[in-house]
């Protein structure tokens, strides 16, 4: 199969199972605008394990059809390309990190695209040691937020086998003050996995961010500590 070939055949497949109603129940989660097909949970997953019989489908040919996918502004095209990546994370190269780099300026335009990179393709990468955690330092100061959203996403799963976690803490260090409420999320959400591993420097460092940081990380990070708890962080007046 060539990419042509690729695109068309789930182009195909959305269309034949395109659900308006799903859209409609979607579209709640994504206050930036949904323009899907509707496609139903798992469908999607169970097309690419089929598609991904075809052994000539290789990272090189899902790289040519994500170039075209991830363009698109329907929200599976792009789900088509990531799911395949994943499954096919045993012939990762720094080749996928670099087309990865480039889909921000073009496509993952969600937070639910930017967290299946954060949360299966990159920190693979990562765990491969086809890329090291200094190579998302370019990304702190992206342009593009969910570039940027990325990082402490990606990161979460670095907490586990990172020794000293204060080290990730000051790598995000620049996403502290960072003006989109996405960022603010993923930042918050990475800092509260940090808690659960280690509360002490957590905790000093929200300390340390408390007046300043967006309020939104601090509410995420402190999500599952105890009323009591949480007042330690409140803004100072």
């Amino acid at each position: 199969m060539n990419s042509k070939g690729l695109i068309e055949e789930i182009r195909s497949y959305c269309l034949a199972n395109a659900n308006e109603a799903n859209v409609i129940k979607y579209s709640r989660y994504f206050k930036g605008g949904f323009n899907a097909y509707g496609l139903a949970n798992g469908q999607v997953e169970s097309k690419v394990k089929d598609l991904l019989q075809d052994k000539t489908i290789t990272i090189p040919l899902i790289l040519q059809a994500a170039s075209e996918l991830v363009k698109s502004e329907m929200y599976e095209e792009t789900g088509f390309a990531l799911l395949m990546l994943n499954h096919r994370k045993k012939q990762y190269s720094h080749e996928v990190f670099k087309a990865i780099e480039f889909w921000f300026a073009f496509g993952i335009r969600n937070w639910a695209h930017a967290d299946m990179l954060g949360m299966w393709i990159l920190p693979d990468l990562v765990k491969q040691k086809v890329v090291a955690i200094e190579d998302f330092r370019p990304w702190l100061t992206s342009e593009y937020k969910f570039q940027r959203r990325c990082v402490p996403v990606t990161l979460i799963k670095s907490l586990k086998t990172t020794v000293d976690i204060s080290e990730l803490f000051g790598f995000i260090e620049p996403l502290m003050t960072d003006p989109e409420r996405e960022v603010h999320q993923g930042a918050g959400w990475f800092l509260r996995e940090g808690w659960k591993i280690n509360r002490e420097v957590t905790e000093k460092y929200l300390m340390k961010h408390k007046n300043t940081a967006p309020r939104l990380i601090i509410q995420y990070a402190t999500e599952k500590m105890s009323k009591e708890e949480r007042l330690k962080f409140r803004k100072e007046k």
